[in-house]
């Protein structure tokens, strides 16, 4: 061993080499996880489907009964729509299952009990258009109808059961491979970190034989430890630039395929209670719920997107003492009344250029975090200036550049917090909040927007008297724009279609194309749709006239961007509106929305759906 420990190269050579060989075995494990998960996703999308059935089903009776109490023709559509879309959902179902003997022999069973159900509403409904209300009740009373939705739900009850056993099957096996990866990772780590150890120590007792003299040395050893403080610095930024970099990528990917299914949520739950009849109490309960959940999830993404620097920012120049005083009635309800609010706004504040919504939901939160901290009430100060950042400050900071400022504070005199808690106040998901009283992500988010915007963000705390949070924003010496106040939500109700203006709408997700088709359609526009850019520029071939094209930006081939660049190159006067959960190197660079790029992000509501597009066939909505 005491040989071995003389040459360090080959130690660490070991050490990379069973890191080396460690990161393969956990790469493989990865696959193995990733397949896993791929077949928990497939017995969730079976148990849906059949869910989707069975309700389907029922919503045709539902629709046939009305019809035979009532005579009215318009209670058949419902049952005319679920039974059309019947043979369709299981068919998709049928391919879902085909690599399972029991559920295919179940379905098999379920296939002739389904249209026998529909024949019996079918003939009832015939009975009752040419016989009367008393003929079709005589034939639907015998019982058979009843019996054979018994049997319908059994079957189904059973399908269910299998993909359940399944499910819990899958989700164990995944369970096991992450334990396995986990452990690979942590077993690299630990042979990596006593590897190291041994070749410190020999290094360290090398030098110690090399030591000529304390007093020669104590002038170099001062120089050498200035220059690895210095290193250190420069190394912790590095790190900190790499993980900003890797959590961006990581959560930009998230926020690409979860806000697609969000935007499904959203809208499907929109439209569908406008058009519940039965129980509206009940199911508006239940839809309101769902959309709740659903828009919490969507900011969830975005703050996850502001922490990460990937928000796609749209700065306008603006004036901080406009905005701060036009937010000042607001932050005061919000705060509540055991606690004063004051502003203090000096006089020639300089201009910034930033995102709007975005600095007026970071100093909101401040001020809630503020409030959160005096919960036997206080004072509450908000504070503009004009400042400078010197060479030695910048120094002596992550990412931060010497010059000119705008500095806004937000002050309080609450329990304030220890060295500890401010050195972690800005990670992702650290609170210090009780359980349901805070996600860890609002100062994690202000920190990111204020870093996208070129910003400087830090805090002062004392325990016991407070806590000041100082937002540094460079200077603008731009041209002067429109002075950005604070805007509360509008009233007015969604805008509509005029003159049956006409939408070519490019979408490669099925659902999400269904659901903003249906959107615009009930707005009053003529929807034109596409699942690809190809198919967008054989449409637009096809029509004489289109007002807006609306498209996803991230799609397979050809992109929402690439698309729009050819359509206008014949179509200069076209109106263009992007959607997407993420934008990155498409219509954002370095942060910022292209100039006169209009984007709508997603998940959106409807009446989110309806003013952008009004906005931008008005001439309006575009980052100018």
């Amino acid at each position: 061993m005491r040989q071995r420990l003389r040459h360090p190269t080959t130690l660490l050579a070991g050490a990379l080499a069973l890191l080396a060989v460690l990161l393969f075995g956990a790469l493989i494990v990865s696959e193995g996880q990733r397949r896993d998960e791929v077949w928990v996703r497939h017995t969730l999308e079976v148990q849906n489907d059949l869910s989707r059935l069975l309700s389907t089903l029922q919503d045709a009776e539902a629709g046939q009964r009305e019809y035979v109490l009532t005579g009215q023709p318009r209670f058949l559509e419902p049952y005319r729509r679920a039974a059309a879309s019947i043979a369709g959902e299981l068919e998709g179902l049928g391919a879902k299952i085909g690599d399972n003997a029991h559920q295919r022999g179940a379905l098999a069973r379920l296939r002739p009990l389904i249209q026998e159900r529909l024949e019996r509403l079918a003939v009832g409904s015939e009975l009752r258009r040419t016989q009367g209300l008393a003929a079709a009740v005589e034939y639907l009373v015998d019982g058979r109808g009843k019996s054979i939705m018994g049997e319908i739900r059994a079957e189904i009850a059973g399908m269910n059961q299998r993909e359940a056993t399944l499910l819990a099957a899958r989700q164990a096996t995944a369970a096991r491979t992450r334990t396995i990866q986990q452990g690979l990772l942590a077993v690299g780590a630990v042979a990596f970190l006593v590897l190291t150890s041994f070749i410190v120590l020999d290094s360290a007792r090398q030098v110690g034989r090399m030591r000529r003299s304390r007093d020669e040395l104590a002038a170099v050893n001062e120089r050498l430890t200035a220059e690895v403080l210095g290193r250190e610095r420069a190394e912790e930024q590095l790190r900190q630039a790499q993980k900003m970099e890797a959590v961006g990528q990581l959560t930009g990917g998230i926020a690409h395929d979860f806000n697609n299914m969000l935007s499904v949520v959203v809208g499907s739950l929109e439209l569908a209670r406008r058009r519940l009849r039965t129980d509206p109490d009940r199911a508006q309960h239940y839809i309101d719920s769902a959309l709740e959940g659903a828009q919490n999830a969507a900011g969830l993404t975005a703050r996850l997107l502001a922490f990460s620097r990937q928000a796609p920012l749209a700065p306008r120049p603006l004036d901080p003492n406009k905005l701060v005083g036009g937010m000042s009635e607001l932050l005061r309800r919000t705060i509540g009344e055991n606690v004063e609010v004051e502003t203090v706004l000096a006089g020639g504040v300089w201009r910034v250029n930033v995102d709007r919504q975005l600095i007026e939901n970071a100093l909101l939160n401040l001020c809630v975090n503020a409030r959160d901290a005096m919960s036997e009430g206080g004072n509450l100060t908000i504070e503009t200036s004009n400042t400078s950042l010197d060479e030695d400050y910048a120094s002596a900071q992550s990412e931060v550049t010497p010059g000119q400022y705008v500095l806004i504070s937000v002050t309080d005199t609450g329990v304030g917090m220890p060295p500890e808690i401010i050195a972690r106040a800005f990670d992702p998901f650290y609170t210090t909040k009780g359980v349901g009283r805070g996600t860890g992500l609002g100062l994690s988010q202000v920190f990111g927007f204020v870093k996208q915007s070129g910003g400087h963000i830090k805090i002062y705390s004392e325990v016991g008297r407070g806590t000041s949070v100082k937002i540094y924003l460079p200077r603008w010496t731009g041209e002067a724009a429109g002075d950005a106040a604070f805007a509360p939500a509008t009233t007015e109700p969604p805008p509509r279609a005029r003159d049956r203006e006409i939408i070519l709408l490019v979408e490669d997700d099925e659902r999400v194309r269904g659901v903003t088709v249906d959107s615009l359609r009930e707005l009053g526009y003529d929807v034109v749709q596409a699942s690809s850019g190809d198919q967008a520029l054989q449409q637009l071939a096809q029509q004489p006239r289109i007002d807006l094209l609306l498209t996803d930006i991230v799609m397979p081939g050809m992109t929402g961007r690439m698309l729009a660049d050819q359509v206008l190159a014949q179509r200069p006067d076209l109106r263009v509106l992007y959607m997407t959960g993420y934008t990155r190197n498409a219509i954002v660079h370095n942060g910022v929305l292209d100039f006169g790029v209009a984007f709508l992000q997603k998940p959106f509501s409807a009446e989110q759906l309806a003013r952008k597009v009004r906005d931008v066939l008005d001439g309006r909505g575009a980052n100018r």
